[in-house]
């Protein structure tokens, strides 16, 4: 299984290395419109290899994708700690009734209750 994912990754990291030689020429990325370029003090045109634009947007989708799906599943987060909790909280009782019928047997314990 490992000589697969390594396999994998390195053909993944071949593909990468492909696509960064291809797309190696500079494009001029704007990150305002002319207009409010005077506005603010960024500094609008840069030019960057066309590669490292591509891989930043794919980047900044994993991750704006990741915070998105961490917040969605907030509230199984939050029900599966209340179930953990809940769990616990019997498991502690289990074990207190077991401490005060240690004399006996459990089921005949148990069956004593009801």
């Amino acid at each position: 299984m490992s000589g697969l994912r390594w396999s994998l990754v390195s053909l993944f990291g071949i593909a990468l290395i492909i696509v960064a030689v291809a797309n190696r020429d500079l494009v001029v990325l704007r990150l305002l419109p002319d207009e409010f370029a005077n506005t603010f003090p960024i500094p609008n045109p840069i030019e960057l290899p066309l590669f490292i634009v591509i891989f930043a947007g794919v980047i900044l989708g994993l991750l704006v994708g990741f915070v998105w799906e961490w917040m969605r599943e907030r509230r199984h987060r939050l029900e599966a700690g209340k179930q953990r909790r809940e769990v616990a909280k019997l498991e502690r009782e289990i074990d207190e009734i077991k401490r005060q019928n240690s004399d006996g047997d459990d089921i005949l314990a148990l069956l004593e209750e009801r």
